[in-house]
């Protein structure tokens, strides 16, 4: 992805607040703000325009992060329509400045950012697939540099949700791949901006230490993993069923060693080399 330079403007002076998100050289602009602000978000008059927007909250049931990602020909009468949904507490939606968004251009980007959030992971996504739309090959291709834009300015606002899991950090040591070990079990990955992430096909072991019971928070996400079906017992053994991220090196050798662990001693290179040592370097 290129260099950008952002301007991002906080319309009250606050970063919680309603935030207007544009990029050098680009037509496109953004608008974000909370739900509980929503008449301010909605009196802006980009929301009179065509759009795709993502209301963003947290699933009341699974507990989980959830999206429900949408077009319109006008943004505020369609956002209206979701305060009966109470999943989300955050709106934000992308317009362009120049009057060039058609219906069937919206349609195309609600598609392909459904397909996207979907398959990255992090978050569930509400509603289901779109059925897009078909569009001239000059048109697709403006609408493919539109959404790289979009991807630009959504983590930027908060919103990592197309945001593909395992993503590598960039950088000398963080490239290397990092192998977490423990009774003959052999868990592979590598650190990204968000923490690390451990390689489906890794192995964990099957049963937790006594001492886990004392830590039940650090425990949990283990627990979590293993109701979802991401740690699946394998000839006495779990093993990753997907890429998982962690926020943390330490959480991920908790998981895999069932019980308290420090990541930045239990993860090492191929050359033994552990992870301390690479930041030290």
């Amino acid at each position: 992805m290129p260099s950008a330079t952002i301007k991002l403007f906080l319309v009250h002076g606050d970063a919680q607040r309603l935030r207007i998100a544009a990029l050098s050289n680009w037509t496109g602009k953004a608008v974000a703000g909370p739900r509980s602000e929503l008449d301010g978000v909605l009196a802006r008059d980009e929301a009179a325009k065509s759009g795709v927007y993502l209301l963003t909250g947290v699933d009341p049931e699974s507990g989980k992060s959830a999206v429900y990602i949408g077009e319109a020909e006008s943004v505020r009468d369609r956002l209206r329509g979701h305060l009966d949904r109470d999943f989300w507490n955050h709106a934000l939606f992308f317009v362009s400045s120049d009057e060039h968004l058609t219906k069937a251009h919206v349609r195309y980007l609600e598609g392909r950012l459904i397909e996207q959030a979907t398959a990255a992971g992090r978050a569930q996504v509400v509603n289901s697939q779109a059925s897009g739309s078909r569009l001239p090959e000059s048109d697709r291709e403006d609408m493919e540099i539109f959404l790289e834009k979009i991807h630009q300015l959504l983590p930027v606002l908060g919103v990592d949700a197309l945001v593909p899991i395992g993503s590598p950090a960039v950088g000398r040591a963080i490239e290397r791949t990092l192998i977490c070990e423990i009774k003959g079990l052999k868990a592979t990955g590598h650190l990204t901006p968000n923490g690390l992430v451990v390689l489906k096909g890794s192995q964990a072991v099957l049963k937790e230490r006594p001492s886990a019971e004392q830590f039940p928070s650090a425990i949990a996400p283990r627990r979590q993993l293993i109701q979802d079906q991401v740690l699946v017992e394998d000839g006495g053994h779990f093993t990753f069923t997907r890429d998982t991220e962690f926020t943390s090196p330490s959480a991920a050798a908790t998981v895999i060693h069932g019980g308290s662990a420090n990541g930045l001693l239990a993860w090492k290179t191929v050359a033994g080399k552990t992870l301390k040592d690479l930041e030290a370097v």
